[in-house]
């Protein structure tokens, strides 16, 4: 298992939709094994194929609940639904958000409280999850990595202000950053 770069905004994979995975062999093993490895030394709860620059829709995640129940595995050519939005005031600290791929930063995002998650393992085997609170927030976060959108493309004013200053100030938002999780020590 190797730790991957995890490519930072304006990096052109981060910003287009992802294509279907097609061969599950060998290859692809190694490459969940690698993203897992990148996920735990980040440390990060989830990381999507174009997030180490590979454009295909599959992400990993490794979470454990307040019940201590761990959530962990591997969504290949997932579908997601999501329950409609509250419309109650934004919670600046319950719905704080991070993100790899724009490290350091959080800013807080309204997501669906319930996801169901469809996707199929390494396997090729379908699997559903039906998914609430943080781990929602998770999938919503990931599968969003799968279409092109990262999280601060949908914060809502002045965040959104405030992450487009933050990738100015750190001279993001152009092809060729990346950080090496375990060298570069940096927060997400």
């Amino acid at each position: 298992m190797a730790v991957l770069p995890i490519r930072i905004t304006g990096e052109p994979v981060l910003h287009t939709r992802a294509e279907p995975v097609t061969e599950f062999d060998d290859a692809l093993r190694a490459l969940v094994d690698d993203m897992v490895a990148t996920m735990t030394a980040a440390p990060g709860v989830g990381l999507a194929g174009p997030q180490v620059g590979v454009p295909l829709r599959l992400f990993v995640y490794d979470w454990t609940d307040e019940d201590d129940v761990r959530w962990q595995g591997v969504a290949i050519n997932p579908e997601l639904l999501i329950s409609p939005l509250e419309l109650d005031e934004l919670d600046e600290d319950l719905e704080a958000e991070g993100c790899l791929s724009v490290p350091g930063e959080r800013f807080p995002l309204r997501r669906a409280e319930r996801a169901l998650l469809r996707a199929v393992d390494l396997d090729g085997a379908p699997f559903e999850i039906d998914a609430r609170g943080w781990l929602a927030r998770i999938f919503q976060h990931e599968y969003d990595h799968l279409d092109g959108v990262l999280y601060v493309d949908r914060l809502a004013h002045p965040y959104g202000k405030a992450a487009a200053k933050a990738v100015r100030r750190n001279s993001w938002g152009s092809p060729g950053a990346s950080w090496l999780p375990g060298r570069d020590h940096l927060d997400d």
